[in-house]
């Protein structure tokens, strides 16, 4: 068996073959951290989690170095501290936690690296002088700026016109360029902002440098995956590819180049632009954060996803189904070998759906068996969904954490010690009541040899 990917750069899928597979290297884009991330930013991090899991089934989690940036320095961070009024790093510190917190309710595995920009100031200014010692790049009132006409490749990822590209990129165009399409390694500070010193003046660096210089610093000139969003083609993964070629004499920045779709709210992309955004905290306050990594993955990571709370429902139904079946093995944290037929489908190119379908049917075959066989068809199942990313959780506790508009987990357990306390007292007219009133919630009491237990219908 092997990994195919679809690889962007190349439009088609390929064989997937890493330059070294003792050491299996993967960079994604990672958040600004200004605000709370979207949905369609935690469809992203889903994909590229589920890429990594894959990976690490295939080559040893000790053998996969996947590192996702975080950007800490950029112009919706400084505007967000003025408009606040909170200091830069208190911003940044904050949301790159709830990132953190939030993606990992998602089941998103830590990177093995996670760079934050700021720590990588000299080497980017050392990036930038590279690359104008080669022609590539110039300065220009206080900015340093790359010429893209230096690079004949320019365009090759996004496949576009170069007009069309700048006019759909919304490039800014200045007085000082000398191509519209020239972006910007090094941008001047104001007073009130932060900045370093540089051989151009005080500054800071642009978004696209901070990628090819965190990449370079700890995964090589040539890595193995570039990852992120289809919105990152154009222009900066296209920027990426152009700056770290011409510093890097041609060698190439990735080897295969991976992008997930967009995600849609009705006709429209998802995007803080067009304020149809729906945030993963505010979701996960409101459902399992497996009910959401189940409807992220539910269609294929290349195409669109249409975000519905009917896909949600569907999800968590779906996840119910299978946590009942589960419900019969005891939990436990070992995991034996997913099934090869799983395996296979999400090593073509992380083929969910078909994978979904392959979960599907074996909860069908291991409900029509008895006895042992049963029991490891049972296993077989939650090992393929935990390679996924699911069926982490307890029996018991995934159906404990959903209340809806039913009573909280710890209003139950008053209940039932109010309940333990009624039936001591051999009030069973009590007893039945708060049994008959949490049934009518949707909360079934169990009573067996240990006592009461607990579980939504």
């Amino acid at each position: 068996m092997t990994i195919s990917l679809y690889d962007s750069m190349a439009r088609e899928k390929r064989v997937f073959e890493p330059a070294d597979e003792s050491r299996v290297t993967m960079y994604v884009c990672g958040p600004t951290v200004y605000s709370y991330a979207h949905i369609g930013n935690a469809r992203s991090a889903v994909a590229f989690d589920l890429l990594h899991r894959v990976l690490r089934r295939r080559y040893g989690a000790a053998h996969v170095v996947y590192a996702r940036n975080i950007t800490d320095i950029d112009d919706k961070i400084i505007k967000a501290s003025a408009e606040t009024g909170e200091p830069i790093s208190a911003i940044t510190t904050k949301f790159a936690a709830i990132y953190r917190e939030d993606m990992g309710a998602l089941g998103v595995l830590p990177p093995t690296l996670e760079p934050e920009a700021t720590g990588y100031i000299a080497p980017m200014i050392a990036l930038i002088e590279r690359l104008i010692a080669k022609g590539a790049a110039y300065e220009a009132e206080g900015h340093v700026l790359f010429a893209v006409d230096a690079f004949d490749d320019y365009g090759k990822l996004s496949g576009a016109d170069r007009d069309e590209m700048i006019a759909g990129a919304r490039v800014e165009v200045a007085p000082y360029k000398k191509s519209p399409a020239d972006f910007v390694l090094w941008k001047p500070s104001k007073d009130d902002e932060p900045g370093w010193d540089s051989p151009w003046g005080r500054g800071r660096p642009g978004w696209h440098t901070e990628c090819s210089v965190m990449i370079e610093a700890e995964l090589g000139r040539t890595i193995d995956i570039h990852g992120g969003g289809q919105d990152l083609r154009f222009p900066h993964h296209e920027n990426e590819i152009a700056q770290s070629a011409c510093a890097h004499d041609g060698a190439p920045l990735a080897r295969y180049w991976v992008h997930n779709g967009f995600l849609r709210m009705g006709s429209d992309k998802m995007s803080k632009s067009l304020g149809n955004v729906v945030l993963a905290h505010d979701l996960l306050k409101e459902w399992p954060g497996e009910a959401i990594r189940w409807a992220l993955l539910s269609a294929h990571y290349r195409q669109p996803l249409e975000w519905t709370e009917a896909l949600l429902k569907q999800s968590k139904r779906q996840l119910d189904r299978f946590y009942r079946l589960l419900e019969e093995v005891e939990f436990s944290e070992e995991t034996g070998a997913a099934p090869d037929s799983i395996v296979m489908t999400l090593e073509d190119d992380l083929n969910t759906p078909e994978a979904y379908a392959g979960l599907h049917e074996l909860r069908d075959i291991a409900s029509q068996l008895e006895g042992e066989a049963r029991a490891a068809a049972i296993r077989r199942l939650r090992d393929a969904g935990r390679l996924m990313g699911f069926f982490n959780l307890a029996p018991a506790e995934w159906f404990k954490g959903d209340a809806g508009d039913g009573p909280s987990a710890e209003e139950i357990e008053q209940l039932l010690a109010e309940r333990v306390a009624a039936r001591k007292a051999k009030d069973f007219a009590t007893s039945d009541r708060i049994r008959d009133d949490l049934a009518a919630k949707g909360v079934i009491i169990e009573d067996g040899p240990g006592g009461a237990t607990w579980r939504r219908a």
